[in-house]
This record gives structure tokens, C-alpha cells and sequence, in this order.
């Protein structure tokens, strides 16, 4: 395989997305980045990325932020821990840094929230430093350039993958050479449906192509099975607004706020008063059902049995607070686990 670093490049400079982190690639930019990118695209992560520097431009303010301001800046990303792992991080290059990343990969490396690939990119695009940032876009390129049929979740075959990706990075330019990698990738040589090759820099080289086993790469280990779980929610509304509770501060969803809630069961309309009385919760003046719902987490699957309750002006039970619809739009995290009910709850 002769040095695909050139051709690579120049497609690269002549075709690559204008995206913000890219324009200022500093290091606080490029780790914020990289981290929203993880389970989210490029065009969904934009707005949350512009809104969450406008409100926070640096790592001290990052460290700095009120924990519910950080939930509701994150709010519609998901997985959360992604940003308490950030704020973590932030804590520590403010303690031990200055304030500011510093150009060691081990130092950023060990950072929480911050792996193999991750610490190559911040390191590689912002600071110049040659190492590997082997995302998945950069497996699927290596496996179909090279035809290879090794299973890339595998740690072994990841580790002969990087350094085949290390085989052509040019010293001079690592962050553009990962990039560029991780560019055709999304772009080209792309991970649902048919690679376009024609429009590939590479397709000259590509054993996959000539071999056309293109479709067929990369190998994955086949997925785990999602536990199914029952749940009841209940949107409770009263005079004072909406009942809500906040999670648990560890485990799924930990510190976040959620609609009255049963875990490991499907309420029938009968049964609902009875739990709600057994809270605490008197004066229901209707309740409803509502078309159920379901919400895939990367392990667990939600299926929701859910109902609206209407009752008089009370007290809020314990562990649990009364919310207006402004609260919940501006001060309150309710993640996407309960989008089929946002709207009722005046979300959009």
C-alpha cells in the first residue's frame, strides 16, 4: 500500500465541511466537539455546540457552571454523563493546569470522559502533536482499504488498524491527516449504504473496492440484546403546573428531573389512582391514558405505559416538586427518554 497521505490531503483541503471547531481549532473547542460528537451527527450537534460556548467560552466557566444550567445546556444531546465527565475534566485542568488543556497526551488522556481517540484529536488538531484519532469512520476507511475482514470492535485488530493509520500520518500535519480520515469517512465512504467511490481519493487503492466486498466492511461484533422494561408515567398537573421528580444521582439518567414515574410496571388505568394515593397525591379530577411510547437506550429499552392526571392545588410529595411550563422550558432537564410527552407538557 503506498502512502495514501497526499491524495488524502488534497481531497481533504478541497472538500471539507466548514465546521466551527475546525475555523478556531483550540483546544477547549475541539474537546467540546469531540465529546457532543460522540452518538450525536455533526448537523444535529451545531446549535447545542454555538449555544453551550456563548454560555460557557471557557474551561473555567465551564468548571464554574451550576449544575442544572449544565443539564439544560446539554439538554436534547442525551447520554449525560458525556457532559458531567466534561465539567469533571474541566475541574481538573482548572486544579492542576491553569485553566488550560495541556499539549500532553497522557495528560489529556487521563482526564475523565476522555479515551484513546479523543485525546488524539484534541492533541493532533490543536496542538500538532502526532498520534492516531481512530474514530469509527477512520476503522471503516482502514478496513475496506485494506479489504480486512478483522472484527473492529476487537481491541486487538483496533490496535493493528492504528498503526496502519500511523503508517501514513505525515509528521507535519496530523491533525489535518486525521481529519481528513475521519472527513471521507462521513462523507464518502460512508457507513449506511454503498461507499461512493467515484468520488473517493483512495478508490485506485482500495483492495475492498477492487475485491467488491465494499458493502460487507467492516466486521462488527454482533450487538448485545436491550433488556425490555416496563414503566407507568404519569404527567400529574395541577393548579401550580406540572409534578416532577429528579433521578436518582447515580445510575441511568442520574440527577436529571422526570415526570412522576413507576419502573418495572405497566399500570392499568385502574391501578393509577391507588399509586397515586399511596404517594401522597389527593383530589385527581380526571386522568387519561395516553398512546404509549418507547425509548432505546444503548442497553435498555423503555416501553411506557403513560396518563395525564389532573388534581387540586397540593402540597408537592417528597422528592418531588411542582413545575410551570416557563420552569420546564428554562430551568429544568427532562431528557429525550420522555419526548413522546414533552409536548404535553408544554416542550417543544
Amino acid at each position: 500500500m503506498e502512502n495514501i497521505s497526499p491524495a488524502l490531503l488534497n481531497w481533504f483541503y478541497e472538500n471539507q465541511r466548514v465546521l466551527p471547531f475546525r475555523t478556531d481549532p483550540s483546544p477547549y473547542h475541539v474537546w467540546l466537539s469531540e465529546i457532543m460528537l460522540q452518538q450525536t451527527r455533526v448537523s444535529a450537534a451545531l446549535p447545542y455546540y454555538e449555544r453551550f460556548l456563548a454560555a460557557l467560552p471557557d474551561i473555567p466557566a465551564l468548571a464554574a457552571c451550576e449544575e442544572e444550567k449544565l443539564n439544560k445546556l446539554w439538554e436534547g444531546l442525551g447520554y449525560y454523563s458525556r457532559v458531567r465527565n466534561l465539567q469533571k475534566a474541566a475541574r481538573i485542568v482548572c486544579e492542576q493546569y491553569g485553566g488550560e488543556l495541556p499539549a500532553d497526551y497522557e495528560a489529556i488522556r487521563a482526564l475523565p470522559g476522555i479515551g484513546d481517540y479523543t485525546a488524539g484529536a484534541i492533541c493532533s488538531i490543536s496542538f500538532g502533536i502526532p498520534v492516531p484519532a481512530v474514530d469509527g469512520n477512520v476503522l471503516r476507511v482502514f478496513s475496506r482499504l485494506y479489504n480486512d475482514p478483522g472484527v473492529i470492535t476487537d481491541p486487538a485488530v483496533k490496535k493493528a488498524f492504528t498503526a496502519r493509520v500511523m503508517e501514513h500520518q505525515p509528521p507535519a500535519a496530523p491533525g489535518d491527516y486525521n481529519q481528513a480520515l475521519m472527513e471521507l469517512g462521513a462523507l464518502v465512504c460512508v457507513p449506511n449504504g454503498a461507499p461512493l467511490c467515484e468520488q473517493c481519493p483512495l478508490a485506485s487503492l482500495c483492495q475492498a473496492r477492487a475485491a467488491g466486498t465494499a458493502l460487507s466492511l467492516p466486521q462488527k461484533a454482533a450487538p448485545k440484546a436491550r433488556k425490555l422494561e416496563d414503566l407507568t408515567v404519569a404527567l400529574v398537573e395541577s393548579p401550580a403546573g406540572f409534578l416532577i421528580q429528579q433521578r436518582p444521582e447515580k445510575g441511568l439518567l442520574a440527577g436529571l428531573w422526570q415526570p412522576l414515574l413507576w419502573e418495572g410496571t405497566a399500570m392499568t388505568a385502574e391501578q393509577l389512582p391507588a399509586a397515586l394515593t399511596a404517594l401522597g397525591i389527593h383530589g385527581i379530577t380526571e386522568a387519561k391514558p395516553i398512546p404509549k411510547a418507547k425509548h432505546i437506550f444503548s442497553h435498555i429499552e423503555w416501553r411506557m405505559t403513560g396518563y395525564t392526571v389532573t388534581v387540586e392545588a397540593q402540597p408537592a410529595p417528597d422528592g418531588c416538586i411542582w413545575a410551570t411550563r416557563e420552569q420546564l422550558q428554562t430551568e429544568y432537564t427532562l431528557p429525550g427518554a420522555f419526548k413522546a410527552y414533552k409536548k404535553r407538557l408544554g416542550l417543544v
